[in-house]
């Protein structure tokens, strides 16, 4: 008895564009933004009570489960910071709707300036003591990650989400079944890149909380943040605006 033919997959074929595009300047700066998140992030948990700035899963289910664990005042800092971060994501995509155009700079100098008024309140409000980080500089916190977040954009729409760990992970495994059933490398390499830039931030982030006192931590975020931004506008002076 005959068999009928198997059915291939349809899955793309390789290609070189694609994997061009892995490390063209785009990708370099996602990985820079990527790490950025992650250090802020680092800095923000490490010297506060457990705030997240860039984990709003967390922060919902916070929210939500607080008070069911009687921890009321977490769950009304985490609906805080979920509404700071998506501020920051709605006044970042009007500005960059009318003001910035698609360039990659307008984000990172918005997170820079939150981070900067961040470091001044928790100066004011604990006079470098040694106290841990209050909510209220942790929102300013929250309020620029939710501005990074919206660098990238396609159509109207985040390309590259810089903190969306979650997201990164399931396009990652997606690409790397992809690859086991007959694609190539470039389906999952780009979203592995981005997943280790983030972490790698934060392993930095850590490794600078033990060395940096508390109050000072958002000052060195800050000061990386506005590094950062630099390379931001030298990478748009040599390659270009983004496309939109």
């Amino acid at each position: 008895m005959l068999r009928p033919p198997r059915k291939e997959l349809d899955l793309p074929k390789p290609d070189d564009s694609r994997k061009q595009a892995l490390f063209d300047a785009e990708a370099r700066l996602s990985w820079v933004l990527a790490a950025l998140a992650g250090l802020i992030g680092a800095a923000a948990f490490m010297h506060t009570a457990g705030y997240f700035v860039t984990f709003m899963t967390g922060n919902t289910e916070r929210a939500v489960l607080g008070h069911f664990h009687d921890e009321p005042d977490m769950a009304v800092a985490a609906v805080g910071l979920l509404m700071s971060f998506l501020s920051g994501v709605v006044v970042a995509s009007w500005c960059r709707r009318r003001y910035w155009s698609g360039h990659p700079h307008g984000p990172t100098l918005l997170t820079t300036v939150c981070l900067a008024v961040a470091s001044v309140v928790d100066v004011l409000e604990y006079q470098a003591t040694a106290e841990r980080i209050g909510l209220l500089p942790i929102m300013f916190v929250a309020f620029g990650v939710g501005a990074l977040n919206t660098s990238f954009v396609r159509n109207e729409e985040v390309s590259v989400p810089l903190s969306y760990v979650t997201g990164t992970l399931v396009k990652l495994g997606q690409g790397i079944e992809r690859h086991l059933s007959g694609g190539d490398y470039a389906d999952w390499l780009g979203y592995f890149l981005l997943y280790a830039s983030f972490a790698l931030g934060a392993l930095l982030g850590g490794l600078l909380s033990l060395v940096v006192a508390g109050w000072a931590m958002l000052n060195t975020a800050t000061v990386v943040c506005l590094i950062v931004t630099g390379f931001t506008y030298l990478h748009l002076d040599r390659h270009g605006p983004l496309t939109r």
